[in-house]
Protein backbone atom coordinates (compact mmCIF):
# COMPACT_ATOMS: atom_id res chain seq x y z
CA UNK A 1 0.00 0.00 0.00
CA UNK A 2 2.60 2.28 0.81
CA UNK A 3 4.23 2.19 -2.63
CA UNK A 4 0.96 2.80 -4.41
CA UNK A 5 -0.08 5.55 -2.12
CA UNK A 6 3.66 7.10 -3.24
CA UNK A 7 2.92 7.14 -6.98
CA UNK A 8 -0.86 8.34 -6.67
CA UNK A 9 0.71 11.13 -4.32
CA UNK A 10 3.19 11.74 -6.75
CA UNK A 11 1.34 11.71 -9.97
CA UNK A 12 -2.19 12.53 -8.96
CA UNK A 13 -3.57 13.56 -5.36
CA UNK A 14 -3.46 17.29 -4.74
CA UNK A 15 -1.78 18.86 -1.55
CA UNK A 16 -3.10 17.48 1.33
CA UNK A 17 -5.29 14.61 -0.76
CA UNK A 18 -5.15 10.95 1.09
CA UNK A 19 -6.11 7.93 -1.37
CA UNK A 20 -8.56 5.89 0.10
CA UNK A 21 -9.98 3.98 -2.25
CA UNK A 22 -12.85 6.35 -3.29
CA UNK A 23 -13.67 9.44 -5.42
CA UNK A 24 -10.90 12.32 -4.79
CA UNK A 25 -11.35 16.20 -5.94
CA UNK A 26 -10.34 17.10 -8.87
CA UNK A 27 -10.10 21.19 -7.90
CA UNK A 28 -8.47 21.87 -5.06
CA UNK A 29 -9.86 25.05 -2.76
CA UNK A 30 -7.70 27.52 -4.65
CA UNK A 31 -9.15 26.69 -8.03
CA UNK A 32 -6.20 24.71 -9.17
CA UNK A 33 -5.83 21.37 -11.23
CA UNK A 34 -3.14 18.73 -11.54
CA UNK A 35 -4.92 15.81 -13.39
CA UNK A 36 -6.93 15.82 -16.05
CA UNK A 37 -9.28 12.49 -16.78
CA UNK A 38 -10.60 11.65 -20.27
CA UNK A 39 -13.03 9.33 -20.18
CA UNK A 40 -13.94 7.01 -23.52
CA UNK A 41 -16.97 5.38 -23.22
CA UNK A 42 -18.05 1.88 -24.27
CA UNK A 43 -19.13 1.94 -27.80
CA UNK A 44 -19.84 -0.93 -30.19
CA UNK A 45 -17.06 -3.01 -31.49
CA UNK A 46 -14.55 -1.59 -29.54
CA UNK A 47 -13.53 1.91 -30.45
CA UNK A 48 -13.48 3.42 -27.13
CA UNK A 49 -10.52 1.56 -27.07
CA UNK A 50 -9.00 2.50 -30.39
CA UNK A 51 -10.11 6.40 -29.90
CA UNK A 52 -8.43 5.76 -26.48
CA UNK A 53 -5.24 4.56 -28.19
CA UNK A 54 -5.34 7.68 -30.99
CA UNK A 55 -5.62 9.81 -28.57
CA UNK A 56 -3.30 8.97 -26.06
CA UNK A 57 -0.72 8.27 -29.09
CA UNK A 58 -1.75 11.97 -30.22
CA UNK A 59 -0.53 13.40 -26.77
CA UNK A 60 3.03 11.38 -27.38
CA UNK A 61 3.68 12.20 -30.84
CA UNK A 62 2.28 15.49 -31.80
CA UNK A 63 1.61 17.35 -28.46
CA UNK A 64 5.72 16.07 -27.06
CA UNK A 65 4.02 14.40 -23.60
CA UNK A 66 4.54 11.97 -21.57
CA UNK A 67 3.01 8.67 -21.60
CA UNK A 68 -0.47 9.04 -20.01
CA UNK A 69 -1.68 6.32 -17.51
CA UNK A 70 -4.80 3.95 -18.55
CA UNK A 71 -7.88 2.79 -16.31
CA UNK A 72 -10.95 0.67 -16.84
CA UNK A 73 -13.85 3.00 -14.76
CA UNK A 74 -15.54 -0.64 -13.46
CA UNK A 75 -17.82 -0.74 -16.01
CA UNK A 76 -18.85 2.39 -17.99
CA UNK A 77 -15.46 3.80 -19.57
CA UNK A 78 -11.83 3.49 -20.04
CA UNK A 79 -10.23 6.80 -19.06
CA UNK A 80 -6.54 8.68 -19.60
CA UNK A 81 -4.83 9.80 -16.75
CA UNK A 82 -2.72 13.23 -17.50
CA UNK A 83 -0.50 14.58 -14.66
CA UNK A 84 0.66 17.85 -14.02
CA UNK A 85 4.30 18.29 -12.44
CA UNK A 86 2.57 21.57 -10.71
CA UNK A 87 -1.12 22.04 -10.27
CA UNK A 88 -2.48 25.18 -13.03
CA UNK A 89 -5.98 27.08 -12.55
CA UNK A 90 -8.96 25.12 -13.54
CA UNK A 91 -9.88 27.94 -16.33
CA UNK A 92 -6.66 26.88 -18.35
CA UNK A 93 -6.68 23.30 -17.52
CA UNK A 94 -10.24 23.15 -19.18
CA UNK A 95 -9.10 24.92 -22.26
CA UNK A 96 -6.16 22.61 -22.78
CA UNK A 97 -9.15 19.62 -22.36
CA UNK A 98 -11.25 21.91 -24.89
CA UNK A 99 -8.82 22.40 -27.47
CA UNK A 100 -7.61 18.93 -27.52
CA UNK A 101 -11.03 17.39 -27.27
CA UNK A 102 -11.79 19.71 -30.94
CA UNK A 103 -8.44 18.24 -32.19
CA UNK A 104 -8.44 14.52 -31.51
CA UNK A 105 -12.07 13.39 -30.07
CA UNK A 106 -14.49 15.89 -31.10
CA UNK A 107 -17.38 13.31 -32.05
CA UNK A 108 -17.04 11.91 -28.42
CA UNK A 109 -18.76 13.03 -25.35
CA UNK A 110 -16.74 14.86 -22.93
CA UNK A 111 -17.63 16.60 -18.84
CA UNK A 112 -16.11 19.99 -18.53
CA UNK A 113 -17.81 20.46 -15.25
CA UNK A 114 -16.67 17.33 -13.68
CA UNK A 115 -14.69 17.77 -10.40
CA UNK A 116 -14.53 14.66 -8.80
CA UNK A 117 -13.63 11.16 -10.19
CA UNK A 118 -12.82 7.84 -8.93
CA UNK A 119 -9.12 7.29 -8.23
CA UNK A 120 -8.17 3.40 -8.98
CA UNK A 121 -7.84 1.22 -7.58
CA UNK A 122 -11.87 1.42 -6.39
CA UNK A 123 -14.54 -0.38 -6.76
CA UNK A 124 -17.54 0.70 -8.32
CA UNK A 125 -20.61 1.01 -6.51
CA UNK A 126 -23.16 1.05 -9.60
CA UNK A 127 -21.67 -2.57 -11.31
CA UNK A 128 -19.71 -4.19 -8.69
CA UNK A 129 -16.80 -4.30 -10.70
CA UNK A 130 -13.75 -2.34 -9.86
CA UNK A 131 -11.74 0.63 -11.12
CA UNK A 132 -7.88 0.06 -12.18
CA UNK A 133 -5.16 1.13 -14.12
CA UNK A 134 -3.99 -1.28 -16.39
CA UNK A 135 -0.84 -2.03 -18.75
CA UNK A 136 -1.92 -0.15 -21.81
CA UNK A 137 -0.67 -2.07 -24.37
CA UNK A 138 -3.28 -4.82 -23.37
CA UNK A 139 -6.12 -2.83 -21.89
CA UNK A 140 -8.15 -3.64 -25.06
CA UNK A 141 -8.77 -6.95 -23.43
CA UNK A 142 -11.02 -5.11 -20.93
CA UNK A 143 -12.91 -3.54 -23.74
CA UNK A 144 -16.18 -5.44 -22.88
CA UNK A 145 -16.09 -5.26 -18.97
CA UNK A 146 -14.51 -2.31 -18.42
CA UNK A 147 -13.60 -3.44 -15.11
CA UNK A 148 -12.01 -6.10 -12.86
CA UNK A 149 -14.33 -8.63 -10.69
CA UNK A 150 -11.43 -8.69 -8.23
CA UNK A 151 -9.75 -5.72 -5.89
CA UNK A 152 -6.11 -5.40 -8.38
CA UNK A 153 -2.90 -6.06 -6.58
CA UNK A 154 -1.35 -2.98 -4.96
CA UNK A 155 1.98 -4.10 -6.19
CA UNK A 156 0.64 -4.34 -9.64
CA UNK A 157 -1.14 -1.06 -9.89
CA UNK A 158 2.12 0.61 -8.16
CA UNK A 159 4.23 -0.94 -11.59
CA UNK A 160 1.83 0.30 -13.99
CA UNK A 161 2.27 3.70 -12.25
CA UNK A 162 6.23 3.81 -11.46
CA UNK A 163 7.24 4.69 -15.36
CA UNK A 164 4.86 7.62 -15.58
CA UNK A 165 6.15 11.40 -15.74
CA UNK A 166 4.17 14.25 -14.83
CA UNK A 167 3.74 16.74 -17.73
CA UNK A 168 5.79 19.95 -16.85
CA UNK A 169 5.16 23.67 -17.02
CA UNK A 170 7.18 23.67 -20.06
CA UNK A 171 5.94 20.95 -21.91
CA UNK A 172 2.44 21.76 -20.87
CA UNK A 173 2.61 25.42 -22.90
CA UNK A 174 4.74 24.13 -25.72
CA UNK A 175 1.48 21.55 -26.19
CA UNK A 176 -0.98 24.32 -25.62
CA UNK A 177 0.32 26.26 -28.45
CA UNK A 178 0.40 23.31 -30.36
CA UNK A 179 -3.25 23.13 -29.50
CA UNK A 180 -4.27 26.61 -30.28
CA UNK A 181 -2.17 26.92 -33.84
CA UNK A 182 -4.16 23.46 -34.77
CA UNK A 183 -7.58 25.19 -33.64
CA UNK A 184 -7.14 28.39 -35.58
CA UNK A 185 -5.50 26.44 -38.88
CA UNK A 186 -8.11 24.22 -38.33
CA UNK A 187 -5.79 21.74 -41.07
CA UNK A 188 -7.38 18.84 -42.80
CA UNK A 189 -6.27 15.64 -41.05
CA UNK A 190 -3.01 14.23 -42.25
CA UNK A 191 -2.11 10.40 -42.36
CA UNK A 192 -0.57 8.93 -39.25
CA UNK A 193 3.12 8.38 -39.46
CA UNK A 194 3.96 4.47 -37.89
CA UNK A 195 6.50 5.36 -34.82
CA UNK A 196 10.08 4.15 -35.08
CA UNK A 197 10.84 1.22 -32.94
CA UNK A 198 11.93 3.66 -29.83
CA UNK A 199 8.71 5.59 -30.08
CA UNK A 200 6.83 1.87 -30.00
CA UNK A 201 8.05 1.66 -26.09
CA UNK A 202 5.74 4.20 -25.20
CA UNK A 203 2.81 4.27 -27.16
CA UNK A 204 -0.45 2.43 -26.73
CA UNK A 205 -0.78 -1.09 -28.90
CA UNK A 206 -4.91 -1.36 -30.03
CA UNK A 207 -3.56 -5.58 -29.87
CA UNK A 208 -1.76 -7.82 -27.88
CA UNK A 209 -1.13 -11.31 -28.45
CA UNK A 210 -2.62 -14.13 -26.16
CA UNK A 211 0.25 -14.95 -24.74
CA UNK A 212 1.06 -11.25 -24.03
CA UNK A 213 -2.38 -10.88 -22.14
CA UNK A 214 -2.30 -14.09 -20.00
CA UNK A 215 0.95 -12.92 -18.85
CA UNK A 216 -0.57 -9.82 -18.21
CA UNK A 217 -3.37 -11.42 -16.00
CA UNK A 218 -1.08 -13.40 -14.27
CA UNK A 219 0.86 -10.33 -12.46
CA UNK A 220 -2.12 -8.99 -11.71
CA UNK A 221 -3.59 -11.87 -9.84
CA UNK A 222 -6.64 -12.78 -12.41
CA UNK A 223 -7.18 -15.78 -13.86
CA UNK A 224 -7.93 -15.18 -17.71
CA UNK A 225 -11.43 -16.95 -18.88
CA UNK A 226 -11.01 -16.05 -22.77
CA UNK A 227 -14.40 -14.58 -22.90
CA UNK A 228 -12.98 -11.52 -25.23
CA UNK A 229 -12.36 -12.09 -28.62
CA UNK A 230 -9.50 -10.13 -29.60
CA UNK A 231 -9.52 -8.95 -33.26
CA UNK A 232 -6.20 -8.80 -35.77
Amino acid sequence: MQKLTSELQRLYLLTGQQYGGQAIDLVSTDGLMRTLVIDFPKAAEEQHWARLCDVANALQTELGLPAPAVSVSGGECYRLWLSLARPIPEAQAKQFLALLHKAYFEDEPIDFGRNRVDLPPAQNRATGLWAAFVNPGMGGALAEDLGLEMAPPETAQAVFLEPLASITEEEFNQALATLRRKHDAAPAPSPATAPSSAERQDLLLRDATLEDIVRHLHAMGIEPTFRHVLKH
